[in-house]
């Protein structure tokens, strides 16, 4: 047992550090500085605790976010007074956008110290706002046994809250004075004799995970309504749910009892255990731009799990239709952003699965003739039961069979390097359950667009809470920290946003393979209509920074390959290294690429429909 009896702030943090280690933590990030001294100490003489030093505090934030965002499991980040912990501020936001468990340790000055020019000091209570789940400043050390059973317990709290009911970020502000280096002081002699340290820590054990259970029951007359609605859709948005297999098992289960497609986002681990339900639809951005099509494929309900997905085209259409909705997720928040006719059922899809399993299925058919069934008719203007089973879920699948045709077609025959085929290659060559970081702007809609379902279990993860470029590289890192050999699909800019991550490298454990599609500046922009009007354009927007990737790589002693064909990039990717960073850089036209999308996107769903 790592408790330090050397002076008081060693004791305190000490036991700070053995009371997570009890309650399970694994892993500390720690920035130096000299007032978290204490506690930089304490987490590294914790031999149970992986302590990871970072010199940037972005970065170091990211990293951790990684790590937790992998594993669902918190993890502490400890920096020092002053400026650092706001550099911490963009990972904690995206911490509490996208329910990722961080515990946030802060030190400060004691209260003397404030308000009077000291130096490295800011008002750090209240740090992060809102966008904490919950925040703290603890006491002053002290070796009385009541403030010490004090601390014991809100640390305690702070994990339960980083994790229940939902997984969110926690901030602790330390406040110590001196001594902070681990001096001998005679202060600690102060502790009664009572003071039994298994005795202290014997009713602490390890957490449960952040999965929520909720106590509220479905009825049966919603799964009666679902039953009864021929017309029905599924869509799954973005989702990093601890257990792949048993989600994606969840939402086939609910799929094929109601015989709703499941309109599947690239971001979602659905497409990469297509095995498990034959109803994915993986084309619906470029199917909905099919006005003929339309018409026939109007949902009268829809049940969405959490977010919807990226496309902008399913959300005019969705928003277009106005069905009724049901979110499913466990945390509350409003996933509504097209303000519809929605209800939320605030509990994990794995939990509505089991519970429709638990009506017997004679119970959810209910007969036409009954008043449920004339007045849901009505309502959703439904021709008949018999014509829309045979053609509604059909007509969903056939047209996803052509589009997807088309698509491979498109892609096996192309030779120029275009961006949006990395994300389609990507999806047909990684070793079994690679996991995949994907950056924001273009990579996450490429993936979108041309992510081929498959058998692979690769498992996406993303930052899509505040949906920026903070951290990627960073947060990449953090995800294949001590994990199966791992890639990042990303855009120049993205990465040179986060070059400092490049410094976590002597501490990284693992293998991390970069595919960086290079555009010499923010391909996104050239999607919008602000790419028309040149000047501002490239200065302002597109922002080219002309960096030469293979000489940055040799700054941070990475290594780099420019990738000149397809066959090279596919050769690369299976199998992958086992240790290391790599960047496979990837040159291609922002301009022809923008080209490309405008002219051939909708005509790649421009011939489909019933054969």
């Amino acid at each position: 047992m790592s408790i330090d009896f050397r002076n008081t702030n060693t004791l305190w943090a000490s036991i700070l550090a053995e009371t997570l280690k009890r309650l399970g933590l694994t892993t500390a990030v720690i920035c130096p500085g000299s007032r978290s001294t204490p506690l930089a100490v304490a987490f590294a003489q914790q031999q149970q605790v992986e302590a990871i030093s970072v010199l940037d505090e972005r970065s170091a934030a990211f990293f951790a976010l990684g790590i937790a965002r992998a594993t669902a499991h918190p993890v502490v980040l400890v920096c020092t007074s002053g400026t650092a912990g706001a550099n911490f501020y963009p990972a904690v936001i995206e911490a509490r956008e996208s329910l990722v468990p961080l515990l946030v340790l802060t030190a400060d000055r004691p209260p003397e110290l404030r308000d009077c020019h000291s130096g490295q000091t800011i008002d750090q209570v209240k740090l992060y706002g809102h966008y904490t789940k919950w925040q703290m400043e603890l006491a002053l050390p002290s070796v009385e046994i009541g403030m010490l059973r004090y601390l014991r317990q809100t640390v305690i709290h702070a994990w339960e809250q980083a994790l229940l009911p939902t997984p969110g970020p926690v901030h602790l502000n330390l406040p110590f004075r001196n001594p902070l280096a681990p001096l001998t002081q005679l202060d600690t002699d102060a502790l009664p004799p009572v003071f039994q340290l298994e005795d202290f820590f014997a009713a602490i054990t390890p957490s449960i995970s952040g999965s929520f259970s909720s106590s509220s029951s479905l009825p049966l007359s919603l799964y009666q309504q679902w039953h009864q609605c021929q017309q029905g859709l599924i869509i799954a948005g973005p989702a990093q749910p601890p257990n792949p297999q048993q989600y994606c098992q969840a939402v086939a289960q609910l799929s094929q009892a109601l015989e709703w497609p499941v309109l599947a986002e690239g971001l979602s681990p659905l497409r990469n255990y297509a095995q498990l339900n034959p109803y994915l639809i993986s084309t619906y951005d470029l199917i909905v731009r099919n006005r003929e099509q339309l018409q026939h494929l109007k949902p009268a309900m829809v049940i969405h799990l959490g977010e919807l997905p990226i496309s902008k085209q399913l959300r005019l259409w969705l928003d277009e239709c106005q069905p009724q909705r049901w979110v499913i997720h466990p945390a509350h928040h409003n996933f509504d952003p097209l303000h519809g006719q929605t209800t939320h059922l605030r509990m994990p899809v794995e939990e509505v699965s089991r519970r429709s399993k638990e009506f017997n299925i004679d119970k959810l058919k209910v007969k036409k003739s009954q008043k449920f069934n004339r007045e849901s008719l009505e309502k959703f203007r439904v021709p008949s039961f018999q014509s829309l089973t045979q053609t509604y879920l059909q007509r969903w699948c056939h047209l996803e069979a052509q589009v997807k045709s088309t698509i491979d077609q498109k892609m096996t025959t192309m030779r120029q390097l275009f961006e949006g085929k990395a994300a389609w290659l990507l999806s047909q060559s990684l070793p079994p359950e690679t996991p995949l970081f994907i950056a924001n702007s273009m990579p996450v809609r490429d993936v979108e667009l041309f992510w081929k379902t498959g058998n692979t279990g690769i498992r996406p993860f993303f930052n899509r809470g505040a949906n920026g470029i903070d951290g990627t590289l960073s947060t990449a890192l953090g995800i294949a920290h001590r994990r199966q050999s791992s890639i990042m699909l990303t855009g120049d800019l993205a990465l040179l946003h986060d070059t400092n991550g490049f410094l976590l490298k002597n501490k990284f454990v693992g293998h991390l393979t970069i595919v960086l599609i290079n555009n010499n500046g923010g391909g996104i922009f050239e999607t919008l209509p602000i790419s028309q009007f040149d000047p501002p354009f490239e200065e302002f927007f597109a922002t080219p920074q002309e960096v030469d990737f293979s000489q940055l790589c040799i700054t941070y002693r990475v290594e780099h390959q420019l990738i000149e064909s397809w066959e090279q990039l596919q050769q690369l990717l299976n199998p992958l290294p086992g240790e290391g960073i790599r960047v496979l850089e990837l040159q291609t036209n922002r301009k022809a690429d923008a080209l490309w999308r405008q002219k051939n996107l909708s005509k790649l769903a421009t011939n489909i429909g019933m054969a």
